[in-house]
């Protein structure tokens, strides 16, 4: 029986997440597996991967190949290195203590890299939202800005047409009493 190290799909249209299983290579995609060894989630910054090492590594070691997708997610959380050193231990090359103390720090150093990154993601995410308040705020202020001198321009406008107005109605009660005298004038006479 050949054995494959791959990924199966579930989540929603547009959400998916992928369990990485040992499965039989006839099996389909989704269905039947030997064992689930963890879960990768592409949807978070950085991606979410959830993965048992230890059977990673047993079913490598029983010959089970992974797909391209799934070698890259193993060798990202460090399952290939171990392989690797285990297959040194097994050759005399090194001892198991030299094996685990050089996959403990690689996975320190691998810890330590996602970190940064989470944290300058935040950074960069607070800097961005800092960013956008301060352009939402330059333009709030030329909006009120233009708004103001709005104002300021019908009250211009307006005092101007009351202005007018009352230089109207002095107008039309001078041409009255203008009219209205000489026909008192004629009266007296």
């Amino acid at each position: 029986m050949s054995v494959k190290i791959r990924l199966s799909r579930f989540g929603k249209k547009n959400y998916a997440f992928f369990h990485i299983t040992a499965t039989d290579v006839r099996a389909p995609r989704d269905s039947r597996f030997i064992e689930l060894l963890g879960s990768y989630d592409p949807n978070t910054n950085p991606a979410t991967i959830v993965l048992n090492v230890d059977r990673a590594v047993y079913w490598l070691q029983n010959g089970a190949q992974p797909t391209t997708t799934a070698r890259r997610i193993l060798s990202y959380k460090g399952a290939l290195l171990k392989k690797h050193l285990a297959e040194g231990v097994k050759k005399g090359a090194l001892t198991q203590e030299q094996a685990d103390a050089k996959f403990n720090a690689w996975v320190a150093e691998k810890e330590a890299k996602v970190a940064k990154k989470v944290e300058s993601l935040k950074v960069s995410k607070a800097d961005a939202k800092k960013a956008a308040v301060e352009a939402e705020s330059k333009v709030n202020a030329a909006r009120a800005e233009e708004l103001a001198k709005k104002k300021a321009e019908a009250e211009k406008a307006a005092e101007e047409a009351r202005k007018a107005a009352e230089a109207e109605a002095k107008a039309a009660e001078e041409a009255a009493t203008a009219e209205a005298a000489p026909a008192e004038e004629a009266k007296a006479e």
